[in-house]
């Protein structure tokens, strides 16, 4: 009796339980039918006729199609069989020999009828074809080159491996997510009751203070709702860069990786220190991807001569430090933060060459940082005729705000190898120009000046940018984002990767919340199950066709079913065939409305490909992209297509494209490239490209993939607050604010409440303020703003509380957040509100109305040298003022009400006890503003205690002035004498 081929088993990757896609077909599909793609062109030699012989079960991998006819293919091993006692044959055609394991069969009697063994049943027709389709579905999925050569299978590198998906989405179990979405549900029924019962229930005798407090708590409960439901659908995502690596890296050929560019952007040496940004560059020429495709540009909008000079410097140590990283694979490979790490590791058995090596290499760095120091040092001493380079010309970036652009590549040239004789990925600086009189557009505006020349240098199709501060802490991480963009099935839907950012150099308790953990953790998951997290700046991979504002590829719908069991002049088909003709006319008139009017329309330009890019006038190109032939060219190449060969002649069209002047009459900003309109070009950015359809991936390895610095000081970390509110207050008062821009367009409900929750969280700087200084108010003037209690208020009020602490519980539950992060959260968020969001409210109306520019401030990278050093350390700023202000206020009025109840008796300590508590519930979340502002003494700084004292006792004396609550009343004061005239 024929045997069957046992099939190949080949590592990979285990089937888990929720590997599916995300939009279209079910992952279990294609695995399906790649498995038999791939059995397919083995196992044909041996069948096994249906008159000979059957199956114990019906399989539906177990049968097949064959162009001799019906035959049954059975493709699972005897368990009881050991792998030693499988048979030997030979292959029919080649002669090698093979292990085979005989089959269970049993016999069929050939006087019945086989449908009644399920064979050429309806249902068994219906199966088989349903297996063909899906073969045929993933032949089109196949990899490149490998789908005309059918019976070309390669042992090691399975076709199957090479059609499964690069990454996964695992939903929040059903156990922690559905009591979560209880209770928020019963949350807004507690909250319909609650405001039912405030305003039902005024406080006659205190009804400004009542009416005030009703409107700030509906503004909050308004607040909450923006921020609660886009974390309605929150996942995690997995990557599997295993099928990466076996899909785009095959032994023998060169690498398919896709190239990225990696653009890193500075400003000021003296708040960024040279070092830190050098770190940063180090750990990026050293990252696990094909030296050839990665490209490093660092855009330095100082024009330093300190930075040009230190990364001269570090390209000379990268050819030691690279070879290094990546011969015994450590991490991370940024050499500050590897070297300080309290690692011991000699306790385990480690080989004595690497132990060798590695004091060897911290000593080279050590020199490192001395010949960088001491470049620093250099740099405070401006010799009478400016800098000038090495070979006599004089540095152009003298004058700083009038100097002409810089290209310079550094590595990247075949004479440049490391110490191992291998090539170091490319090195490129570059400073655009600046002349008096143009806006610059700050940030934004050097990201697209390296935008346009990396695309005439490298043009990578993927783009990433990050601080220089934040360096690369683990090495996979462009891997991690490629198991994204190059997903076969959902990578052409994604237009950018975000990672979340980790900070190194913060004190254990997170005094001011710099790890934002519960923002990173649960509202970015959030967003992540609707349409993509939102752009935050630094650690993001982005797409560079969705950076040129195009729209997103469009799935293309099926043809509608229409019935096909009748004629034509059928009944029944007129009207499905009436409505066809009209849907068809609709299109067309859809698609003239669009070609013909696209300017009206939120995009700009709809190009979806190259056939129809090809078509497009060259004057539309260039009033979009601007006057350069080069970079027109680049935009129509195929991704990774430069003109590296002729240098000379790239880096004069580089210079070109950082003129300062090269974006005027063109699109850049306003649908191209990084958006200008705010300091936070981040969150405009990403709002344009959801808005174009496109959608992102928020990627969260275990080892995270970025990691930078913050400022802990807390000046510094209320200027830092203080500028991301302005950019949100300046997107609110544009024509890009979320809730009147974008409609009709690919942006997602929910995802435009994140984006509108986003630009509005300024304004509840005005009524947090007031209701932390409400309690205060009630303290010193004996009034309340709730009405008296009874049952019914005191069950709304702890239900409401309850509630509160559910939804904060579970959200950490299933975020992974701990209850000290979530703590420090939410007292930063008052501190915050009080102080930077408020400024920064005025700050954007004085700048959007009045026309009054307020000036960028660099947060200060880096710190000293003694740990934590700056936590301590006080500096003066108004923002200060505010929240001391209001921690004064209620402290007085916590002594004032108390002092009133122990004069007054018993009676008075139960209404005061509701008074004490929402004074108490300000204090406790303004405590780390007030060991901010003493520092390590034991006392606050004199010109604190000044300003404050004087506020708090000016609306103290006013308010027992006023005293509102008192009945004016002129005349004689009448009093019952107790006695009966009558």
């Amino acid at each position: 009796m024929p045997s069957v081929q046992d099939p190949v088993q080949t590592p990979q990757s285990p089937r888990v339980h929720g590997d599916e896609e995300e939009e279209g077909s079910d992952d279990i599909e294609s695995e399906f039918a790649s498995s038999i793609a791939g059995r397919s062109s083995t196992v044909h030699p041996y069948r096994v006729s249906v008159a000979e012989s059957s199956i114990n079960s019906w399989d539906i991998d177990s049968v097949s199609i064959t162009n001799s006819g019906t035959s049954v293919h059975f493709y699972e091993e005897h368990v009881g069989t050991p792998t030693n006692h499988h048979a030997l044959v030979a292959h029919p055609n080649t002669g090698e020999i093979m292990r085979h394991n005989p089959l269970q069969t049993r016999p069929i009697n050939p006087k019945r009828d086989l449908t009644l063994y399920g064979y050429g049943s309806v249902a068994w027709k219906n199966r088989v074809e349903w297996k063909r389709k899906q073969q045929h579905k993933m032949q089109k999925v196949s990899s490149d080159g490998e789908g005309s050569d059918q019976n070309d299978f390669d042992g090691h590198h399975p076709r199957s491996a090479e059609s499964k998906q690069l990454s996964r989405k695992l939903p929040i179990p059903s156990s922690k997510i559905n009591p979560y979405r209880i209770v928020i549900i019963l949350r807004l029924a507690i909250l319909a009751l609650f405001f039912h019962y405030r305003i039902r229930n005024p406080v006659h005798d205190a009804y400004w203070l009542w009416l005030t407090s009703v409107i700030c708590e509906i503004w909050f409960a308004f607040s909450w709702i923006l921020d609660q439901f886009p974390k309605w659908y929150p996942i995690k995502r997995e990557t599997y860069l295993d099928r990466l690596s076996l899909r785009y890296e095959k032994e023998g050929k060169p690498s398919e990786l896709a190239p990225i560019d990696i653009f890193v952007s500075t400003v000021d040496p003296v708040k960024e220190p040279p070092l830190i940004t050098a770190n940063t560059v180090l750990s990026i020429l050293a990252v696990d991807y094909p030296v050839d495709k990665v490209c490093c540009y660092v855009s330095d909008d100082g024009a330093a001569m300190l930075t040009f000079e230190a990364l001269t410097e570090t390209c000379l140590f990268a050819r030691k430090w690279v070879p290094f990283c990546k011969k015994h694979k450590i991490e991370p490979r940024a050499p500050e933060w590897y070297f300080a790490q309290k690692i011991d590791y000699l306790r385990e058995k480690v080989h004595p060459e690497f132990v060798r090596e590695r004091r060897a290499m911290k000593r080279e760095y050590e020199e490192f940082k001395v010949r960088i120091n001491a470049a620093v040092a250099n740099s405070h001493k401006v010799p009478e005729g400016g800098w000038v380079l090495p070979e006599g010309a004089p540095w152009h970036g003298n004058n700083v705000r009038d100097h002409a652009g810089m290209v310079q590549v550094i590595t990247g040239h075949d004479c440049v190898m490391d110490d191992a004789g291998n090539k170091l990925p490319w090195l490129v600086y570059v400073s655009r120009e600046k002349r008096p009189g143009y806006d610059h557009h700050k940030k934004a505006g050097a990201l697209n000046a390296l935008l346009r020349t990396s695309a005439i240098l490298s043009n990578a199709p993927f783009v990433l940018n990050v601080d220089c501060d934040h360096y690369i802490n683990n090495s996979k991480a462009l891997r991690e984002a490629m198991c994204f963009l190059m997903d076969p099935v959902l990578g052409e839907k994604i237009c950018y990767v975000q990672f979340p950012q980790r900070f190194d150099g913060i004190d254990q308790h997170d005094r001011y919340s710099n790890h934002n953990v519960v923002f990173f953790d649960i509202n970015m998951k959030g967003l992540d199950g609707i349409q993509g997290p939102i752009y935050v700046g630094t650690g993001c991979v982005f797409r560079r066709h969705a950076l040129y504002g195009y729209d997103a590829p469009t799935a293309t719908k099926p043809p509608s079913k229409t019935c096909n069991c009748w004629p034509m002049s059928c009944c029944l088909c007129c009207g499905s065939e009436r409505k066809c003709l009209k849907a068809k006319k609709k299109q067309e008139n859809q698609k003239k409305v669009k070609c013909g009017d696209a300017s009206k329309k939120v995009h700009a330009l709809e190009v979806t490909g190259k056939e129809y890019a090809t078509l497009v006038p060259q004057e539309k190109f260039e009033k979009r992209f601007g006057l350069s032939q080069a970079f027109l060219a680049s935009t129509l190449q195929e991704s990774g297509e430069a003109c590296r060969f002729d240098m000379l002649k790239s880096l004069d069209d580089c210079i070109h494209v950082l003129s300062c002047g090269y974006e005027n009459k063109t699109q850049w900003g306003k649908e191209v490239g990084w958006i200008y309109g705010s300091v936070t070009e981040d969150i405009l950015t990403g709002f344009k490209m959801h808005c174009h359809g496109w959608r992102s991936v928020y990627c969260m390895p275990r080892r995270p993939a970025f990691k930078g610095s913050a400022p802990i000081n807390l000046t510094d970390r209320l200027h830092q607050v203080l500028r991301w509110a302005l950019g949100s207050v300046e997107i609110f008062l544009s024509k890009h604010c979320p809730i009147w821009y974008g409609y009709q367009s690919g942006l997602k409900p929910l995802e435009r409440l994140s984006y509108i929750n986003s630009v509005i969280y300024p304004w509840t700087s005005i009524p947090l303020i007031i209701y932390c200084a409400l309690p205060a108010f009630c303290l010193l003037s004996g009034k309340f703003m709730v009405p008296e209690m009874n049952i019914y208020s005191s069950i709304l009020f702890i239900a409401l509380f309850v509630s509160i602490a559910a939804t904060s519980i579970l959200e950490m539950q299933w975020g992974g957040v701990g209850i000290n992060d979530w703590w420090r959260n939410e007292q930063f968020w008052v501190i915050g509100g009080v102080s930077s969001h408020l400024f920064a409210l005025c700050q954007g109306l004085l700048k959007v109305l009045g026309g009054v520019d307020t000036k960028f401030r660099v947060t200060l990278k880096g710190g000293d040298t003694n740990e934590f050093s700056e936590l301590y350390e006080f500096k003066w700023t108004w923002l200060l003022v505010p929240p001391m202000t209001l921690l004064l206020l209620n402290v007085v009025g916590v002594l004032a009400g108390v002092s009133k109840a122990i004069t007054d008796g018993y009676e008075s300590w139960g209404p005061l006890l509701g008074k004490l508590f929402f004074s108490f519930w300000v204090i406790l979340h303004l405590h780390p503003f007030l060991k901010g502002v003493m520092g390590k003494q034991d006392r606050v700084p004199t010109i604190i205690v000044v300003f404050s004292v004087l506020l708090a006792a000016i609306f103290s004396l006013l308010w027992v002035r006023v005293n509102p609550f008192t009945i004016k009343f002129d005349g004689p004061v009448l009093e019952v004498c107790g006695l009966e005239c009558e």
